[in-house]
Order: C-alpha cells, then structure tokens, then sequence
C-alpha cells in the first residue's frame, strides 16, 4: 500500500511539472503572438500613413493640373481673341 501511495504522489509531481511546464509554453506563446500581432498593426499602420500621403500627393497633384489648365485656357482665349480681331 505505501508502495502504491508513493508511486501516486511521484506521479502526481510529474503531472505538476508538466501542468508547470505547459503554463510556461502557454505563456510563452501568448508573448510570442502578441509581439507578431504588435508587428501586423505595426505594418498595417504605416500601410494606412502611405495611403494618406498617397491620396494627399495625387489631390496636390490634380490642384496642379488644374492651375496649369487653367492658365492655358487663358492663353489659348487671349490667342484666339487676338486672331478673332484680325
């Protein structure tokens, strides 16, 4: 009987350890998947800043066009006003 009572006992340690050891694994996981979830958001958020700067470059852009059509507009009524009175 003490026989089967210490054979519980020391498998009931290694049973602690191992419950021990997977809660260390568990945690170590937990760390390791929020360090890749940080470094997702890391990328997802500079994805998001590149879009913005993106869509701000190409609204400048079409401002430009713009001012530029605009004052060639007006060069090509002044032209065409000048050979109109001819």
């Amino acid at each position: 009987m003490i026989t089967v009572l210490i054979g519980i006992l020391i498998s009931n340690a290694r049973l602690n350890d191992m419950n021990a050891r997977l809660g260390e694994l568990r945690s170590h996981m937990d760390t390791r998947f929020n360090d890749v979830d940080r470094r997702f958001n890391d990328v997802d958020r500079r994805f998001t800043e590149n879009e913005r700067n993106m869509d701000r470059r190409f609204d400048d852009m079409k401002e430009t066009w713009r001012s530029e059509l605009h004052r060639v507009e007006e060069v090509l009524d002044a032209r065409l006003k000048h050979l109109e009175e001819r």
